[in-house]
């Protein structure tokens, strides 16, 4: 009953609040981005949500839109700001996702949206992440992992797609708040993982798919 049902009733309420409430927070990290990173203020991307359908999720940027003299953008790693690192760091980037979680497009808790250049790279047990909402906060922090690979992070949310309960979430929840102090401490915003697609490209080619 929770999984089909009080689950999306809670992200609907619990959205709805916190955007209210953070509504100040929002405008004034607004201006921050807009005078250290530059427009636009959000991030736009195409990334899957429950049984694959493809969304578009916001955030707020992180990257700047330097380019090469060749006019091309530089790497992630050289493109993200220092007030971005802060933003990623202490997960306020993500705060915009709160308008995702309201449309029905992702939930307060759950596997991490992913791109969708990336759904030809899953293994089929590793689709199963796709049977629940895509999450502002993912199970991976119940693992005390800030920077897994991509088959621990796999592992980790197809466990939680299989096992999800009332009670896991909360769990989740108090986790969260701890996981948060030790991403700041590990300076997680730096962290720029090698992209799936990239990873994986070789199994691809092995496998045929």
């Amino acid at each position: 009953m929770y999984k089909h049902f009080f689950k999306r009733f809670f992200d609907f309420i619990l959205s709805f609040v916190a955007i209210i409430v953070l509504s100040p927070i929002f405008i004034i990290l607004s201006f921050l981005v807009l005078c250290n990173v530059g427009a636009p203020i959000f991030f736009k991307q195409k990334r899957v949500g429950k049984n694959e359908k493809v969304f578009t999720m916001y955030k707020f940027r992180t990257m700047s839109n330097k380019k090469d003299k060749d006019g091309k953008l530089l790497p992630d790693n050289q493109r993200v700001t220092r007030f971005g690192r802060f933003l990623r760091s202490t997960s306020l980037d993500e705060l915009p996702e709160l308008f995702n979680i309201l449309k029905g497009d992702l939930s307060i808790i759950g596997p991490r949206p992913l791109l969708v250049e990336y759904l030809p790279y899953y293994t089929q047990e590793e689709r199963h992440r796709h049977d629940v909402r895509g999450g502002l906060t993912v199970p991976e922090v119940l693992h005390d992992n800030v920077t897994p690979t991509w088959e621990e992070q796999f592992s980790y949310e197809v466990d939680y797609a299989k096992n999800l309960t009332l009670w896991l979430d909360i769990k989740i929840l108090f986790y969260t708040i701890r996981i948060l102090f030790k991403r700041i401490k590990e300076d997680y915003g730096s962290e720029v993982r090698k992209p799936l697609s990239e990873e994986r490209k070789d199994w691809l080619n092995e496998t045929g798919r």
